[in-house]
């Protein structure tokens, strides 16, 4: 119940129970999760904890500007999540935005469910020096943000439950990383007590303006109509406005390679 997808799955069986139908029964099965006898870590998985005063701001990105994101990387790369593709922009706005040793290493963590009852999760961890995030195109993020993801295998999970036997439990969270949730998927939208669909469901603003804990990405519709991604981040008040002034520039280029696009576009072509 510590995270959402766990939380909605109990939520839901409360309104199962609410509306007169049958709860879905739990299938724990804990031991699945248990260490090894001879616990052994066969992933490195980073640990780099520290804290820093913040401030909260969330940005709002529509379908049109995923699409220009898009047109900004490799076309190798374009196939790539829309996750994968905002998270890589904004894991290279965030080392931008940091003015510290370029040689610092600079992580991006996610949140990856390996659930089927109760809270599983596991990090994965994309690593780089900073000097590489800000000079290397946004291509160079994206390729090593998707080389994670698709290393999170059913090894990669049992190498997680034996580190965390070893070390006792650990902290991945830095102030130097960008740390991401998402949660438009869920599942809160569904929760039905017998009143109908909830007016919302999800991350209260207050749990991402804490220090150390994961910007959301969540469901929204503006005051236009418009459907797309909500992100609070939580930066430091040095760094918000250049993040800020990047994010903006790196959208704008976007956009703009859409209109190039168009005017070279033949007046007339060939099936």
């Amino acid at each position: 119940m510590s995270e959402a997808a766990g939380l909605v799955q109990f939520m839901s069986g409360l309104g199962e129970i609410a509306r007169g139908a049958t709860s879905t029964l739990p299938v724990w099965q804990r031991e699945l999760l248990c260490s090894s006898d001879r616990p052994l870590v066969t992933f490195s998985t980073h640990q780099v904890p520290d804290t820093k005063d913040m401030k909260q701001k969330s940005f709002f990105f529509t379908i049109n500007d995923i699409s220009a994101f898009r047109r900004l990387v490799p076309i190798h790369l374009q196939s790539c999540s829309t996750f994968e593709m905002l998270t890589a922009c904004i894991w290279r706005c965030h080392a931008i935005a940091n003015h510290q040793d370029p040689e610092l290493e600079m992580p991006v963590i996610w949140a990856v469910n390996a659930r089927y009852y109760g809270n599983i999760l596991a990090f994965p961890v994309a690593f780089s020096k900073a000097r590489d995030l800000r000079n290397k195109p946004l291509g160079y993020a994206l390729e090593l943000l998707m080389k994670a993801n698709s290393n999170v295998t059913k090894e990669y999970i049992r190498s997680v439950s034996d580190l965390m036997a070893i070390k006792h439990g650990f902290c991945y969270i830095s102030v130097r990383s960008f740390d991401v949730t998402d949660v438009r998927r869920v599942g809160f939208d569904a929760v039905d007590f017998g009143w109908g669909k909830p007016a919302y469901g999800g991350p209260v603003r207050a749990a991402v303006a804490l220090p150390g804990l994961s910007s959301f990405y969540v469901p929204y519709t503006n005051n236009k109509g418009e459907s797309g991604i909500l992100i609070s981040i939580a930066l430091s008040s040095g760094m918000m406005g250049r993040f800020v002034k990047e994010l903006n520039s790196m959208l704008a280029q976007g956009k703009n390679n859409e209109i190039l696009l168009k005017h070279k576009l033949p007046t007339h072509s060939k099936l």
